[in-house]
C-alpha cells in the first residue's frame, strides 16, 4: 500500500482564534459540534463566523448525535458544512438523506464487529473509531485499546479517542489511520484549545508519518 500523510482534524472548536491558528498549521479539516449538550457545543452564529474565515481546502465538518432533522437542516442551511459527521445510532437512512459527504463514528468501548458495524453505513466516507461506548459522548480524553482494530479493514479510517502530542505518534505507528481526530487532547480547558499543544501536535504527526 502507498504510503500517505496522514490528514489531521482538530475538533471541538468554539473559538474563531483556534479555527484560525489550525488552518495555519495546516489540518486539513476543524470540527464544529452541534450537539447542544457538549461542552464544546457552538452556536450557529460563532460558526458561520468559524466557516467563513476558513481558507481553501480546510474541511468544515459538522457533528451531531441522534438530533432531530430539523436542526440538522438548520444546520446545514445557515453554516453549510462541507462534511457531517454523526457520533449517536443515526441508521444509514438518515445520514444519506442531506446528500453530503459524511462519516459515521464506531463507538469502540460497545461495539466488537467493527467491519459489522461499518457496513450498515455502505456510502460513508469514512469511519472514526472513538473511544466511548454507544450513546455517549467523545471528548473524554479516554484511548482504547488499539490492537482491537483489524488490519483488514478497507474503508478509510479515522483515529479519535485520547489522542495528544504524547501518544499520536505511536497511534500512527500502531494503527497507520487515513487521519487522526483530535479535541481535548488539544486543549487547556473544554472547548478552548491551546495554541502550543495545537502547534506539538502537528509536529508529533509528522514524526509519526516519517517513522511509521
Amino acid at each position: 500500500m502507498m504510503k500517505h500523510r496522514t490528514r489531521i482534524k482538530i475538533c471541538g472548536i468554539t473559538r474563531l482564534s483556534d479555527a484560525q491558528q489550525a488552518a495555519a498549521l495546516g489540518t486539513d479539516a476543524i470540527g464544529l459540534v452541534f450537539h447542544a449538550p457538549s461542552p464544546r457545543s457552538i452556536e450557529i452564529d460563532a460558526a458561520l463566523q468559524i466557516r467563513c474565515a476558513m481558507p481553501p481546502f480546510v474541511t468544515v465538518t459538522a457533528l451531531f448525535m441522534n438530533e432531530n432533522e430539523d436542526w440538522v437542516d438548520q444546520v446545514l442551511q445557515k453554516v453549510r458544512p462541507d462534511c457531517l459527521q454523526f457520533h449517536g445510532d443515526e441508521p444509514a437512512e438518515f445520514c444519506t438523506q442531506w446528500s453530503r459527504p459524511y462519516v459515521k463514528a464506531i463507538p469502540m468501548g460497545s461495539v466488537e464487529d467493527i467491519a459489522a458495524y461499518a457496513a450498515q453505513h455502505p456510502h460513508a466516507q469514512g469511519f472514526l473509531l472513538d473511544s466511548n461506548v454507544a450513546g455517549r459522548q467523545g471528548g473524554s480524553g479516554d484511548t482504547f485499546d488499539w490492537s482491537k482494530i483489524p488490519s483488514s479493514l478497507d474503508f478509510p479510517l479515522l483515529l479519535a479517542g485520547g489522542l495528544n502530542p504524547e501518544n499520536v505518534a505511536a497511534a500512527i505507528a500502531r494503527v497507520s489511520p487515513w487521519g487522526v481526530d483530535v479535541s481535548s487532547g488539544v486543549e487547556k480547558s473544554r472547548g478552548i484549545k491551546d495554541a502550543n499543544l495545537i502547534d506539538q501536535f502537528f509536529s508529533e504527526v509528522k514524526r509519526g508519518d516519517a517513522v511509521a
